[in-house]
């Protein structure tokens, strides 16, 4: 039960009943005395602006925001972190006095993944990004300053690739192309930003474009591998990985935001991945 001592957080998504967000806020609560609550709303489609502002109006203290209403939450900010500016996409607001901060914590999560828990360096890597969503738009500042030797965003509609690419170019070496224009390319590490999984399906890849000894990247995470994920083991990964440890560690950066605290975040991965109880 609510006490009055609690503060109040939430993930608003569509779907959401599948999000490990409020066990993992919970633990990190726990584990750096921290007094909140934490819940997973389920928010219609078009709906999400009326949702936040009574999420807010009822005392709610921030927001994480996932698929599909990371720019609608961009809109809904009043001010906005440079990263979050960038991107065109929030998944963390802030309510204060001042008003709504928007920020993203989604690259920086992404990255620190990848280079702390899994030890993969980006630097020199040709890197294939799929989709130019919000989820795509969240990681490419960080991906690009971590100095690939390129980042190649791949679309169903290839305009939308293209558009991201003026958006980051002044980054690095970013170009855009529709799924057929990626024949005859390999690539280091292939990324999946797409919401394909949400239908266990993957975007139409053409055969040889992972790299001998590349990995794969699913943004998003199951309980069971994601579609992917298998499909990154077919193809003779050398790593398949799922968003978990994104998950959490963009988990850890938004409580920050948040409380000022930075939790440990190697004990909770370790436990979701192992079905372990928080």
């Amino acid at each position: 039960m609510t006490t009055p001592s609690s503060d109040q957080y939430a993930v608003m998504g569509n779907p959401i009943a599948h999000s490990q967000s409020p066990r993992i806020h919970a633990v990190f609560a726990a584990r750096t005395g921290q007094h909140l609550e934490y819940r997973a709303l389920l928010v219609e489609l078009g709906g999400f602006a009326a949702a936040a502002k009574a999420f807010r109006a009822s005392g709610g203290k921030g927001l994480n925001v996932t698929v599909p209403f990371k720019q609608d939450a961009w809109v809904f900010a009043d001010v906005l972190s440079a990263r979050a500016e960038r991107a065109g996409a929030v998944n963390t607001l802030s309510f204060g006095p001042a008003g709504v901060r928007g920020d993203n914590t989604d690259g920086p999560g992404l990255v620190r993944d990848l280079k702390i828990n899994h030890g993969f360096s980006l630097a020199g890597k040709r890197l294939l990004l799929l989709g130019a969503g919000g989820a795509a738009r969240g990681v490419l500042q960080p991906l690009l300053l971590e100095k690939p030797a390129q980042l190649v965003i791949a679309n169903r509609t290839a305009n939308k690739a293209l558009e991201l690419t003026l958006r980051f170019s002044d980054l690095g070496l970013v170009s855009g192309c529709g799924f057929a224009e990626l024949a005859g390319r390999s690539f280091d590490l292939i990324l999946n930003a797409t919401a394909a999984g949400l239908n266990d399906a993957i975007p139409p890849l053409p055969e040889g474009v992972l790299a001998a000894d590349g990995w794969c990247y699913d943004l998003m995470y199951g309980r069971k591998p994601t579609a992917f994920v298998r499909w990154g083991r077919e193809q003779g990964a050398a790593q398949a990985l799922d968003g978990l440890g994104m998950l959490v560690e963009q988990a850890a950066e938004s409580f920050y935001l948040w409380r000022g605290v930075w939790p440990e975040t190697q004990p909770v991965i370790e436990a979701l991945r192992n079905g372990h109880t928080l």
